[in-house]
């Protein structure tokens, strides 16, 4: 019982006191509250208190936009460098053109309708532009609006700027192009995008600024832009600008770009391109000493000078579009079965292997029986030492060489025979990228074992691949390459990297240059005497063989000649005309390769301009009014292939269908005949192709197939019917 009485008073006593052991508990988590909240606000306080200290103390973000305002900072470009030729003649210079420039912020109370109705758009138009324009730089930046205005823009705009705020023009260096030639060897400047400013982000590139894109301006660009100045001027709080800030303390003086001095010869250059008018294909000549390039012609060209200025963007889609592919640089740029000019290769492998000597015979009954299968052919019958052989360019001689030497058994097996075949090969440069100082170089090809084996099969046999004796089949060369074989043989054994930069001003600070001082030898192997037999057989080449006809009387030149068959789609098309050669062949100074696409027999189309050339380039001019008539005749020769024929001549039909669409009334019915007469292949065949740049015409790669042109569209008869009615309605 007292127990239990106990108990009662303890839980009496507790339900009495509970009331203030609650209100105890309440306050303790109330002030717990408190100071949780005292925390954070205090957190947020300094927060805030360090991003103020942040921002007006450390940070120059703010410092600067505020400075954007009261400071225009004129960006000021330098003159690029100038590049020269072996004479120091000038193949590009700088002139000055005017960019119009717009701070999207600071165009509040422009004139936009006579700012349009002066730069000759649209406000369509002009907003789009400044869209394009903030997207790419934001609205506080400057930006180009309107790039390279002409002469009589830059007069018109320049006397009415004070209706446009925010516009300023600001000038520019532009390249000007004073003998029109070497295009693709000299390349052209363009403005940087957004893809090329992520690719070379580190190198200080802005929006709006200009970059080498192509051919030496791209190769030696750092070289050649110079450095950006800057030039500061004070504005009030209208954006109109009232002096020099700070006396021009703070501007920076832009730094002219560093000279380049060029092998290539201009005057020779010019000849060359006259003479591959109305041609597709290209030139290389090179110094056989010094590896330098005195000539880079490829055809069809284009002039330098339409892709510079306003208009430059017009012509470029234009150059673009045409099927002659007027911007490929057919010197390096593609690759084609060298022909009979690779048999000299052929021929040294073969002696320095011992398969044949230089007075070995072998005769020709009109083709090569050693695979049995009459292949391939030979144009002239007959029993041939190598001289001969070379100067007449016996096919069953050079296959049998060809055969012999990767038979060997020494070797063991196809496979390590044509692998050593092909180290010899590849030390004359083929087969590989020869390092040429302009982008876009090809590696050309010699094909290997596993090659054959996934054709073939793991066993397979020298007769498989006989089509390689006489430089067709699988292998392939850049002219470059054909040309550099040439310095090669003429040197005996050795080549410089061909190069187009002899020097730069101020020295070569980058090492740019360093690649083409290194001298590059072939087989050990290889002795002098195996030349000096290859040399004898060019120079009968050029006495009383293939080339005979377009020999100088008193120079000693040592050629080949090639022809190379050309399919397209099964069908087979005119050969390409190849020729390749130095001279003199003592003491040589110019090796040259010369290739036409299509043009037939190398003697032919190829080995005349080679000719003139060399005697241009050795002779100082050509001479004598016959050889003077041949520049002429060689000149006028219009040796465009049929399907580029086709595909200009479909061209021109759709562009005049659309001139005529545009002058025609805008009615329904009318425009649906113009458009169904586009379509038509009569339209196509009658119209007469006048080509209007004198450009690079260009079926591609001969190792390939080339793209078929797309022949017009065939209206079903019904639909045919349905066109005349509507046409004999109009």
């Amino acid at each position: 019982m007292v127990v239990l009485a106990t108990k009662r008073q303890f839980c009496s006593s507790k339900d009495s006191y509970f009331p203030y052991l609650h209100q105890f508990n309440m306050s303790v988590i109330n002030q717990r509250r408190s100071v949780v909240i005292q925390i954070i606000f205090g957190a947020v306080f300094f927060i805030i208190v360090a991003q103020l200290v942040h921002l007006q103390v450390f940070s120059s973000k703010y410092k600067i936009e505020a400075a954007n305002n009261a400071i225009y900072a004129k960006r000021i470009y330098p003159d690029r460098g100038i590049i020269f030729d072996r004479k120091k003649k000038a193949l590009l210079e700088n002139t000055i053109m005017f960019d119009l420039v717009v701070t999207p912020s600071e165009t509040k109370g422009t004139d936009t309708l006579a700012l349009c109705d002066l730069l000759g758009i649209d406000t369509a138009a002009f907003r789009k532009k400044m869209v394009e324009v903030i997207i790419k730089n934001g609205r506080v930046r400057p930006s180009v609006f309107e790039p390279l205005l002409s002469a009589e823009m830059y007069a018109k705009l320049n006397e009415n700027m004070y209706k446009f705020p925010g516009f300023v023009l600001s000038e520019r260096s532009v390249r000007n192009y004073p003998f029109n030639a070497a295009a693709h060897v000299l390349g052209y400047i363009a403005e940087v995008d957004t893809s090329f400013l992520r690719r070379h982000k580190e190198e200080g590139y802005e929006m709006g600024d200009y970059a080498g894109m192509t051919g030496l301006e791209r190769t030696y660009e750092k070289v050649l832009m110079g450095r950006r100045g800057v030039k500061r001027y004070i504005r009030d709080n209208r954006s109109r600008i009232q002096g020099s800030y700070e006396n021009g303390l703070y501007d920076t003086t832009a730094i002219a770009g560093k000279n380049l001095y060029a092998s290539l010869d201009v005057e020779l250059q010019q000849l060359g391109e006259k003479l591959m008018t109305n041609k597709v294909g290209s030139i290389v000549a090179i110094d056989p000493k010094t590896g330098g390039i005195l000539c880079m012609v490829s055809a069809p060209n284009y002039n330098p000078n339409s892709l510079t200025g306003n208009q430059r963007r017009k012509h470029f889609s234009e150059m673009y579009l045409d099927p002659r592919l007027p911007l490929l640089n057919r010197t390096l740029g593609t690759m084609y079965s060298p022909g009979s000019t690779f048999k000299t290769v052929v021929g040294i492998i073969g002696l320095t292997e011992g398969v044949i000597s230089k007075s070995t015979a072998i005769s020709c009954g009109g083709a090569f029986w050693g695979c049995g299968n009459g292949r391939p052919k030979c144009l002239d019958r007959g029993t041939f030492s190598l001289v001969n052989a070379i100067a007449h360019s016996d096919n069953t001689y050079f296959a049998t060489v060809y055969k012999r030497t990767l038979d060997q058994d020494k070797y063991g097996s196809p496979d390590s025979s044509l692998k050593v075949f092909n180290n010899y090969a590849s030390s004359f440069g083929l087969g590989s990228r020869l390092g040429v100082d302009i982008p876009s170089e090809k590696r050309g090809n010699l094909p290997v074992s596993s090659y054959y084996q996934k054709i073939f099969g793991k066993k397979w046999y020298s007769c498989n691949i006989i089509s390689n004796a006489i430089g067709q089949g699988e292998v392939q060369t850049s002219l470059v390459q054909l040309a550099n074989v040439m310095a090669t043989i003429a040197n005996k054994g050795w080549y410089y990297t061909p190069h187009l930069i002899d020097s730069i001003e101020g020295g070569d600070t980058y090492d740019l240059l360093k690649p083409y001082r290194q001298k590059h030898y072939t087989s050990a192997n290889v002795a002098d005497s195996v030349f000096e037999a290859v040399q004898d057989g060019m120079q009968a080449v050029m006495e009383y063989g293939t080339g005979a006809a377009v020999k100088i009387p008193d120079v000693v030149i040592c050629g080949k000649t090639g022809t190379v068959e050309n399919y397209y789609r099964g069908e087979k098309q005119k050969d390409h005309a190849f020729f390749g050669g130095f001279a003199p062949r003592n003491n040589p100074k110019i090796a040259i390769a010369v290739m036409c696409e299509n043009a037939g027999f190398g003697a032919q189309s190829a080995a005349p301009i080679a000719s003139l050339l060399i005697e241009k380039y050795l002779k100082d001019s050509v001479r004598g009014k016959q050889r003077q008539a041949l520049v002429e005749e060689v000149a006028k020769r219009d040796l465009l292939p049929k399907l580029m024929r086709i595909a200009l001549a479909k061209q021109d039909s759709i562009r005049q269908a659309k001139l005529n669409a545009e002058l025609l009334p805008k009615n329904k019915e009318v425009a649906d005949t113009v458009d169904t007469e586009e379509e038509r292949p009569d339209s196509v065949i009658k119209s007469n192709v006048k080509p209007i740049l004198p450009v690079k015409t260009s079926i591609p790669d001969s190792s390939k197939p080339n793209k078929p042109v797309k022949g017009a569209a065939v209206l079903p008869s019904k639909e045919k019917k349905t066109v005349i009615k509507k046409q004999n309605k109009v």
